[in-house]
């Protein structure tokens, strides 16, 4: 505005000397070519018209001088006012942006000095401030740098800040309504602002200053030569300790008979741990005093942030993941715990149920243990279903593709393993035989010694044991000999054949005599004879005698047998099993004749 101002006035004044100097020099030629012609009471007229004359143009010259003034006064105080509307106008716009506008900052070495909010000559704020930055650094470098000599330039519409002849930073109209002052005001305050931050790199970046950290260089490297060979002393002494522990505190570790750690093993773990730890403390120690020697100069300063930042950045996404991960970690711990307690609680029953202290109507004692078993199994699922949304990259892409591989292979792999593992499930609740039961499948005849989740083993009388899986038994037909003994009383059978000669009778109380003196035959319910058959030759009598022994089926069918023979033999009846033809024409009969009474 100043400049336009004086704009008008030199073109004011410009005009009146347009206006006057022809009449001047008409004048001063008139004048010129009378002296030489008219007396001098002529001239003296002609000089008084003159003045006359001089003075009327004068007089019209102010008086349009006058007139020029007011059209500028007036076309000054207009566009005064249209500036100052403008201003306003602008001012009101800065004010409505000032909330959602962030300013860029003007940082110079972690000091943040002021804040460029618009654009100056085609430079973006962001390129402003990093020009005021480089130029304020670049300065700060200087070893005859005069701080004091900072001024500032004015021209019409920019106020540079200037040191010698570089531009430090240019501030307009614009930055000025940013800050809410004038533009005189603003660049004033900030060479206040440059010039403290220009002493400041002055005396960073001093000799005294650079011989100070040559010697913090010097004495970081001598205390970190030192501190190795402090380690290397300590970590040797170490070494010793552990020598000596083999006579002393060491002793050999054993896994029942079997020696898996001797001293001398022992010995040598404990060096390689000890080595591993003098490398780990010396890396450590490294990895701060490298940074720190970077840190000292502030050409590599920001070389020892990058490393610092290395090393620092994944221990705080650590700690930070470890810290964000509590909550989900203490919601895991409440679900484990309280499965826990709930698989404890389901034990303490099953054990009661088990031991039959706690009956439960139609829930037999067998069933308690692979009940609690196949809970404990789904509650566990239910529990890892549970914490899977809280474990640590679950919502991970790459982390369910896992799972769904993992799951898809189990799927695919163990159709089988799972067929057998709900057979046994079956099995257990089907109740055809239980541990210890003697059992008929198909073929193979023996005792129950172990039921597991895939297969059941079986114990012949020769001491034989067959492996079957589950799968098989659900398909196969099985007598339990042990369930029938102990609830009905397990009936053994044993056929003879008798010729017709012999009256039935007598062969029936020869039968129920012989049942009756074997071991394992019970007298209650009493033995009985069934004739199965009546051959072209002979009858066939059928011995049924209970017993509650289903294990001991073999001796004691074993010793019926011999009871019958000897029942016969003393009653002086044949058994004619197996068939065979005899001639009676007088040959000694097949009984046999007691060795005894002989």
């Amino acid at each position: 505005m100043n400049g336009r101002i004086k704009r008008l006035n030199a073109l004011i004044y410009i005009i009146v000397l347009v206006c006057v100097a022809p009449f001047v020099l008409k004048a001063q030629a008139t004048d010129t070519t009378d002296l030489f012609s008219e007396p001098d009471s002529a001239v003296q007229l002609t000089y008084s018209a003159y003045v006359l004359s001089l003075i009327d143009s004068l007089e019209a010259a102010r008086i349009n001088e006058a007139n020029m003034r007011m059209e500028l006064e007036h076309l000054r105080y207009t566009m005064v006012s249209a500036d100052s509307l403008k201003r306003e106008e602008q001012k009101h716009r800065i004010d409505s942006l000032r909330k959602y506008t962030v300013g860029v900052p003007v940082v110079v070495e972690g000091d943040t000095l002021f804040y460029f909010y618009s654009k100056r000559g085609g430079y973006t704020p962001h390129q402003r401030a990093i020009m005021a930055r480089e130029a304020m650094e670049k300065l700060g470098g200087r070893f005859n740098l005069q701080p004091d000599s900072v001024f500032i330039d004015d021209s019409d519409n920019v106020s540079d800040i200037m040191y010698d002849n570089v531009v430090i930073a240019s501030f307009t109209d614009q930055d000025a309504l940013w800050a809410g002052m004038s533009q005189d005001t603003l660049a004033k305050e900030r060479r206040k602002v440059i010039v403290a931050q220009l002493y400041k790199l002055k005396e960073e970046h001093g000799l005294w200053t650079l011989l100070k950290r040559i010697f913090y260089f010097i004495l970081v490297v001598v205390g970190q030569y030192f501190l190795f060979r402090f380690t290397a002393w300590l970590f040797g002494k170490l070494r010793d300790y552990i020598e000596g522990l083999k006579e002393t505190k060491l002793h050999p570790i054993m896994i029942q008979n079997y020696e898996l750690l001797d001293t001398q093993k022992q010995v040598n773990l404990l060096q390689f741990l000890a080595n591993i730890g003098r490398y780990l403390v010396m890396g450590l120690q490294l990895l701060i005093s490298v940074p720190l020697i970077f840190s000292i100069f502030p050409q590599t300063e920001d070389l020892a942030y990058q490393l610092l930042g290395y090393i620092w950045s994944p221990i705080r996404s650590i700690l930070v993941g470890i810290v964000e991960y509590i909550p989900n970690l203490i919601t895991i711990f409440i679900i484990c715990l309280a499965i826990r307690y709930l698989i404890r609680l389901l034990r303490y029953l099953s054990k009661e149920i088990e031991s039959e202290r706690l009956k439960i109507n139609g829930f037999y004692p067998d069933w308690a243990a692979p009940t609690f078993n196949i809970i404990r199994f789904l509650l566990y699922a239910f529990m890892i279903a549970m914490i899977y949304p809280y474990l640590p990259g679950a919502d991970k892409g790459v982390f369910q593709g896992i799972s769904v591989f993992v799951g898809l292979i189990i799927s695919l792999g163990s159709s089988t393993v799972i067929g057998n593992v709900i057979s046994g499930w079956v099995i257990t609740y089907m109740r055809p035989f239980r541990k210890g039961d003697r059992i008929k499948l198909n073929d193979t005849v023996g005792d129950i010694i172990e039921k597991t989740p895939l297969v059941t083993r079986i114990r012949t009388s020769k001491n034989e044991v067959v492996t079957m899986p589950n799968s098989f038994i659900m398909s196969a037909q099985s007598i339990n000999y042990t369930t029938s003994a102990h609830e009905y009383g397990l009936i053994l059978h044993s056929e003879v054949s008798i010729g017709y000669d012999v009256p039935w009778r007598t062969v029936h109380k020869l039968l129920i005599d012989a049942a009756l003196s074997t071991p394992g035959i019970l007298h209650e319910p009493k033995p009985f004879v069934l004739e199965t058959s009546l051959s072209d030759w002979y009858p066939v009598y059928q011995i049924n005698a209970y017993t509650r022994d289903a294990q001991l089926m073999g001796p004691i069918y074993s010793a019926l047998h011999q009871n019958i023979q000897d029942r016969f033999n003393e009653a002086g009846v044949e058994i004619l099993s197996p068939q065979y033809v005899a001639t009676r024409d007088g040959n000694a009969s097949t009984v046999v004749t007691d060795p005894k009474k002989d």
